[in-house]
């Protein structure tokens, strides 16, 4: 377990393996928990680092405001104290989110972005999480989450194929400040990539399950037509949660992709 200290607060963070620098970035009510076997298998090629956002996991609470833009200072921040010059990133749902818009504000950072499940537009959201963004909403959910949980159980198959994930839920929902429950996803909600989307220089791969139902699928529609170097990767019988529904297709997938050249290096 190790740890920095930003401006922010504390940010708790996970490192594995040796090689090249790879950055891990959780989803909306995540932590790093949710990359333990994707760090199991790049560590081997890779030195992988995943840490938590402020207000998820194990890092720091004091903050006024969760916005996916605050996430993007943290990882400039996080970066710039590990001496980490400029690496892949590589995020989930509202990481992935992030991780476009550091190489859209940070470009010098970025060596190419792997976005598995994220919206392109906030708009792209499901009922849930979308709702939880409105803060009476999701203040009513935070203080009743023994009904938010039971009700995640029971959908549970439709969310992941995986027997664990309703119990790895059960873990970063608890940790979740209330705060960040309802800022996070409200900004994520309101936040559209596609009219920036061409500035980004650097290779982009978009991982997306067919049977997602939290993001809309499609999502890899308007990446590929405002990235020039996108490449899409489409997973037919997985969800939100690729890494966790196909992981031997997704890691092989992922490390073919981070494994290529970047001729804009």
């Amino acid at each position: 377990m190790s740890s920095i200290t930003t401006d922010q607060g504390i940010v708790h963070y996970e490192v594995y393996g040796r090689g090249r620098p790879v950055i891990l970035l959780h989803g909306y009510q995540g932590s790093w928990g949710l990359w333990q076997q994707t760090m199991g298998y790049l560590g081997a090629f890779y030195r992988t680092y995943a840490l938590d956002f402020w207000g998820f996991g194990e890092s720091g609470t004091k903050r006024e405001t969760y916005a996916v833009k605050d996430f993007v200072g943290l990882v400039n921040q996080f970066m710039e104290q590990l001496g980490i010059i400029r690496a892949p990133l590589v995020g989930h749902s509202m990481g992935g989110t992030v991780s476009l818009l550091t190489a859209m504000q940070y470009p010098e950072r970025v060596e190419k972005v792997v976005v598995i499940g994220s919206p392109i537009s906030g708009s792209s959201l499901y009922f849930f999480p979308r709702v939880f963004g409105y803060r009476a909403f999701g203040w009513l959910t935070y203080h009743n989450l023994w009904i938010y949980k039971s009700f995640y159980r029971i959908l549970a198959p439709y969310y992941s194929k995986d027997k664990h994930w309703a119990e790895m839920m059960d873990r970063d929902v608890s940790r979740t400040t209330l705060e960040a429950f309802f800022a996070s996803i409200g900004s994520l909600r309101r936040t559209d990539l596609r009219p920036s989307l061409h500035t980004i220089q650097v290779p982009v791969m978009g991982m997306y399950g067919d049977n997602d139902i939290v993001v809309n699928p499609n999502q890899w529609k308007p990446l590929q037509e405002g990235v020039s170097k996108a490449r899409i990767e489409r997973f037919p019988k997985a969800g939100h949660f690729i890494m966790l529904d196909e992981p031997l297709e997704f890691t092989q997938k992922l490390k073919s992709f981070l494994d290529q050249e970047n001729p804009t290096s």
